[in-house]
């Protein structure tokens, strides 16, 4: 069953977007990406749990959201200056499809159709990041009688 960034794909563009892909897995604890660094892929997640984390000074990295089956890991591939904005760690072994941002983005220029569907799906992911991560830094600076 398709969820997520795949359900967005219109149907007659979806073989032509996962023939992008690999498979690749990740190891519990392993670190899939840091904050600042190159964004030049991205995921669907298809079994186990990623959390997403910013780097807070005095803190360290702080959870902001997991992402789980079906889900997509990573949006920063798509906004210049191609960098992440947070950072990701498999809590659980992970298994996804991995696609080359650059190669999905040559694809979405040449077909309005599926830009718009790819645009769209990642606009409303990266809402919802920005609400988790605003909810996770009030509770992270809450003063405590506010907890």
């Amino acid at each position: 069953m398709r969820t997520g960034f795949l359900a967005a794909l219109p149907a007659d563009r979806y073989q032509g977007v996962t023939d992008l892909s690999r498979k690749v897995s990740f190891r519990t604890g392993t670190r899939i990406f840091e904050e600042g660094q190159p964004a030049d892929r991205f995921w669907v997640v298809g079994t186990g749990k990623v959390a997403l984390d910013v780097h807070v000074p005095g803190r360290g990295p702080v959870l902001i959201e997991t992402v789980g089956a079906g889900e997509l890991l990573g949006w920063s591939w798509l906004c210049p200056p191609r960098e992440w904005h947070l950072g990701a760690r498999a809590v659980s072994d992970v298994q996804a499809l991995e696609f080359d941002a650059e190669a999905v983005m040559r694809l979405c220029e040449s077909d309005p159709a599926l830009d718009h569907a790819v645009l769209l799906h990642v606009v409303a992911v990266v809402g919802e990041r920005l609400r988790a991560a605003r909810t996770r830094l009030l509770d992270l600076y809450a003063a405590p009688e506010e907890r």
